[in-house]
């Protein structure tokens, strides 16, 4: 998806309601949702933090990397498709362009994608070490 079709699809939908992003009920199903879709476009490495605990930043980041910057971008679409069509949309993404690291903000999930050595670069793993890894099992 280009950046002019991103913004055109950004600006068209409407504000979230009460039922939307805001909540945390939603934020295990938008985890489940984002995942997936990463893991359709053959994202490596998939990882979920809990970070409530440790941050009023988000309450989740999902974690994932790709062989190539082609194939994060990929990722990157994907997850938006898949959440704009259940009624989450993306508040702002950012590295789009060169797709090393693609941060996608969703209010209380935050999605990193990354290019495998980039990924290494910057660990957010172990930056992010006190949040809790949540188990595949548990999404």
């Amino acid at each position: 998806m280009d950046e002019v079709k991103r913004r055109e699809l950004a600006e068209e939908k409407a504000a979230p309601d009460s039922n939307s992003v805001e909540h945390l009920a939603d934020a295990p199903e938008m985890v489940r949702l984002a995942k997936e879709a990463l893991a359709d476009k053959k994202g490596q490495n998939i990882k979920i933090i809990d970070i409530r605990k440790v941050s009023v930043l988000a309450d989740y980041f999902i974690i994932a990397d790709g062989s190539n910057p082609n194939q994060v971008q990929a990722m990157v679409d994907n997850v938006e498709e898949v959440l704009g069509k259940a009624g989450y949309p993306c508040r702002q993404i950012e590295g789009y362009g060169t797709a090393n690291w693609i941060l996608m903000d969703y209010g209380d999930m935050i999605v990193h994608a990354f290019c495998r050595e980039d990924r290494l670069f910057y660990d957010l793993e172990r930056i992010w070490r006190d949040g809790k890894l949540v188990e595949e099992s548990d999404v």
